[in-house]
C-alpha cells in the first residue's frame, strides 16, 4: 500500500462559537480551582486548531452562571495583559439559556429556565458582566415584544434564536427585531412543516442570518446536512463540546446528573442528546466523507464563517498554522479476489496542525 499527501490548503486556526467545557471541566460550573485549569484548556483546544472560541453556559442557577462568568472575566483580562500565542483565545462567552422553552429544553435542567424574557429578568441574569457576553441564546415566543433583543443589540451582544417552539411569523419578528443566528440548526426547534417553514425555514430564507450546526452525524444525518447546504450559504460548524472533551469515552458527572459518551456523542440516562465530545475539526472531515461539498468550501465553515457570523475581522496576514491535506492511499489486489465495489484507491483527509 501507497499514500500520496497533496496540500489542499493551509489556513489560520479555527474558531468555536458553542463549546461547554473541555479535560473534565465544564464552563457553567466554575469555581477558584476549575478556574486554574482555563490556561490548560486553552492550550489544549490551540493544538486541537482552535484561534479562538466563546465558552458556553448553559442552564444553571444565576448564583452559579455568575460564579462562572467571574472567572471567565478573570481569565479574558488576564489573557489581554498577558497573551500567549500557543493558547485559543477567550472571545466572550455564550449564554445558551436560561431563556429557553421547556418544551425544548433538550438536557437543560428545566428547573433554572426563566420563562419571562424582559428587560428586568434580562439585567438580572447579565449581573455586571455585559461587557464579555457575545452571544445569547433565546427563546423570541418568551418575549413576545421583542425589546429584549434590540436591549441586546444595543449592547454588541449578537442574539441567536435556538430551543424554541417559535412558529414562523414569531421568527421573522425576531429577525426583524436584530436575531442573526440560530443555534444548533434542527436541534430543539420544530421540524420544516409544508404549511408553516417554522424557526428554521424562515432562518434559511434570511441572508441575515446564520445557521451553527453540529456535524457529527448524529444531531443531523449527512443527508440533511446536504439539503441545508444546497438550501443555505451561511452556515458555521460547531463542535458543542462537552466537559468531556479530550478525555476517553465513558460516563461522567453532569450538574447532578450523568452523561455517557460514546463514540464522541454524549446522552442523558434516558437518551437525550446532550452535546459531543467532537473536536471542531474533526466536523470539517466529516462534510468532506460525506460530500457535503468540496473540501475548500467545508475548511470555510469552520474558519471563515464563525467570524463572519461574529463580525470578528478576517486577518489576511494572520498565521497560516492549519495544513489541510489529503492523503490517498492505493491498494493492489488482484480483480478475482477483490470484494464487490472495491475502490483500489482510497482517500482521507486530515488538518496538521502547527
Amino acid at each position: 500500500m501507497t499514500a500520496l499527501r497533496e496540500i489542499i490548503c493551509s489556513t489560520q486556526g479555527a474558531i468555536d462559537l458553542q463549546i461547554n467545557g473541555a479535560l473534565g471541566i465544564p464552563f457553567n460550573d466554575l469555581d477558584r480551582d476549575r478556574a486554574a485549569k482555563l490556561p490548560e484548556i486553552c492550550r489544549f483546544l490551540y493544538q486541537q486548531g482552535l484561534d479562538g472560541f466563546l465558552p458556553t453556559l448553559v442552564t444553571t442557577s444565576i448564583e452559579q452562571l455568575h460564579r462562572s462568568l467571574f472567572f471567565l472575566a478573570e481569565a479574558i483580562a488576564y489573557q489581554k495583559q498577558h497573551p500567549d500565542p500557543l493558547e485559543a483565545k477567550i472571545l466572550g462567552v455564550h449564554l445558551e439559556g436560561p431563556f429557553l422553552h421547556p418544551d425544548k429544553r433538550g438536557a437543560h435542567p428545566q428547573e433554572y429556565l426563566l420563562s419571562r424574557l424582559n428587560f428586568n429578568t434580562l439585567r438580572r441574569v447579565l449581573g455586571d458582566y455585559t461587557s464579555i457576553v457575545k452571544l445569547v441564546t433565546l427563546a423570541p415566543e418568551l418575549d413576545p415584544s421583542g425589546e429584549t433583543i434590540q436591549y441586546l443589540r444595543d449592547r454588541q451582544i449578537i442574539v441567536s434564536l435556538g430551543h424554541s417552539t417559535a412558529n414562523a411569523e414569531q421568527t421573522r419578528m425576531a429577525i426583524a427585531q436584530g436575531a442573526t443566528m440560530v443555534t444548533h440548526a434542527f436541534n430543539a426547534m420544530p421540524s420544516l412543516h409544508h404549511r408553516d417553514v417554522g424557526l428554521l425555514g424562515e432562518a434559511i430564507l434570511s441572508d441575515q442570518v446564520w445557521c451553527g450546526l453540529i456535524a457529527d452525524g448524529v444531531h443531523v444525518s449527512p443527508e440533511m446536512i446536504k439539503l441545508l447546504y444546497r438550501m443555505k450559504k451561511q452556515i458555521f460548524l460547531v463542535s458543542d463540546a462537552l466537559a468531556p472533551l479530550g478525555l476517553p469515552d465513558g460516563t461522567y458527572p453532569w450538574d447532578d446528573r450523568q452523561i455517557t459518551i460514546q463514540n464522541g456523542t454524549a446522552r442523558l440516562p434516558d437518551g437525550t442528546l446532550s452535546g459531543t465530545t467532537l473536536p471542531l475539526i474533526n466536523a470539517v472531515n466529516n462534510l468532506i466523507e460525506w460530500g457535503v461539498c468540496e473540501p475548500e468550501n467545508a475548511i470555510k465553515l469552520a474558519i471563515e464563517s464563525p467570524r463572519l457570523a461574529m463580525n470578528l475581522a478576517i486577518d489576511q496576514n494572520a498565521p497560516q498554522r492549519l495544513t489541510w491535506c489529503s492523503y490517498s492511499f492505493s491498494c493492489a489486489m488482484k480483480a478475482e479476489f477483490a470484494p464487490p465495489n472495491f475502490k483500489d484507491v482510497h482517500t482521507s483527509w486530515v488538518c496538521e496542525v502547527n
